[in-house]
């Protein structure tokens, strides 16, 4: 289901699109445990040491890259993010991703590594902070810029419904 740019004209609707298209709320950046979800099976894990904090920026990621919320779509977002910068992560975040790639390299290793060549130049929104309302006052295309991620970001297709630019 394709969504013309008209229809998609802030990160704010694209990100909305997003959490309503994977079953989340925002509800989960302040809720003291988060849904996993861990191959088709959803789980709380706590939410401690920053991940809430943490986690509207990795879903603004998720906007403007392009990648999905299954195992292999995590796997290539947290490689994308290992690579682009998440030294000012919370540490958790930082292990969280680390984890998350190894798991990538043994299950997707091709569309993992393929994450990690993709943000050779790029910066995370941890290695290149804005505040939060003001990431989603601007275009998607505009957070693309910012990541320095290419005008259609990474994916297309696949995630391409809730990314409009």
């Amino acid at each position: 289901m394709a969504t013309t740019a008209a229809s998609v004209s802030t990160v704010r609707q694209a990100r909305d699109r997003y959490l309503a298209a994977n079953g989340f709320t925002l509800d989960s950046y302040t809720a003291p445990f988060v849904d996993v979800s861990f191959f088709g099976l959803r789980f709380p894990f706590p939410n401690v040491g920053g991940l809430g904090r943490a986690l509207p920026f990795h879903d603004l990621h998720h906007v403007a890259l392009g990648y999905d919320t299954d195992i292999p779509g995590e796997a290539e977002i947290c490689a994308w993010e290992l690579r682009a910068g998440v030294c000012d992560a919370p540490l958790i975040v930082r292990f969280v991703i680390l984890e998350l790639f190894a798991l990538g390299l043994l299950t997707s290793p091709r569309r993992t590594l393929a994450a990690w060549r993709a943000a050779g130049r790029c910066g995370t929104l941890f290695s290149r902070p804005l505040p939060y309302d003001a990431l989603l006052d601007m275009s998607v295309g505009e957070l693309r810029s910012h990541l320095g991620v290419p005008p259609d970001g990474l994916v297309t297709p696949a995630a391409a419904f809730f990314c409009g630019a």
